[in-house]
């Protein structure tokens, strides 16, 4: 059906869902097809879960609800706020928060805030100076102060970094880790510091951090803030690379 609909450019085209059926190669020969259309002036109305598929391909996003209208504007804000909201179905006094920051970047946060981020800071690993700027393939770390604001059983903390279009280059969790938190009390002051290796690619790339219960931040979010810190990645003594990941490689040339 899709094939036949885009068999010539229309002025308007209506595409509900059909992205995340079929297998990976007609995936991608519809995005390209859509991404062809857009270029050429189609207006494209994509109706969709998939978020991947909001943030690649809208202009202007529309969040509804029983026909209503909950959100209408740029797609990260829209997304953002929609991730929110399915969070505060599990939240009864989960607040949202939204502000544009430097060059753009969308800074979200939401949460009740029964644990909270008090600081997020990018250091160098070896001078522990706060940085702006890493230097692909060196290491850096993370260092979030975290208060909790009353007791909480348990206590995860979470991490994920994006590039600039919105799409998650990497993410963990002290879930995933084996590093849960218990028992913790109300006031209790907590240092996380999380040290990794910059295996990214040119770019600046945004910063975020979850605290939560369980394996992903939708279940009890106490604290999410999405872009806390926007930082740029240089490459300079590596070897010239593109994309997103520095991956470790070595050619091997036989003649």
């Amino acid at each position: 059906a899709f094939a036949l609909a885009t068999a010539e450019r229309p002025e308007v085209l209506i595409v509900d869902e059909v992205l995340s059926v079929g297998d990976s190669y007609f995936q991608h020969k519809s995005f390209d097809r859509i991404r062809s259309f857009k270029a050429a002036g189609t207006s494209i109305i994509l109706v969709t879960h998939s978020m991947g598929d909001v943030r690649s391909l809208c202009d202007r996003v529309i969040l509804l609800d029983k026909g209503h209208v909950l959100k209408d504007g740029p797609p990260d804000e829209v997304v953002d706020y929609y991730n929110a909201l399915i969070a505060a179905k599990e939240n009864d006094k989960l607040t949202i928060e939204q502000r544009r920051q430097r060059d753009e970047w969308l800074y979200s946060r939401s949460g009740n805030k029964a644990a909270a981020v008090e600081s997020v800071v990018l250091t160098d690993s070896e001078s522990g100076a706060p940085i702006k700027t890493a230097i692909s393939g060196r290491s850096m770390t993370v260092r979030a102060r975290i208060i909790a604001k009353q007791d909480i059983p348990e206590l995860v903390v979470g991490i994920m970094l994006k590039d600039r279009t919105g799409h998650t280059v990497w993410g963990t969790n002290t879930w995933h880790t084996g590093q849960v938190l218990s028992d913790v009390a109300a006031g209790d002051d907590i240092e996380c510091r999380l040290r990794l290796t910059c295996a990214l690619g040119q770019g600046s790339y945004g910063l975020s951090i979850a605290l939560h219960t369980g394996d992903v931040h939708i279940d009890s979010n106490f604290d999410w803030i999405e872009n806390v810190e926007v930082f740029d990645v240089v490459n300079s003594d590596r070897p010239f690379f593109v994309g997103t990941s520095r991956l470790e490689h070595a050619f091997e040339i036989v003649r």
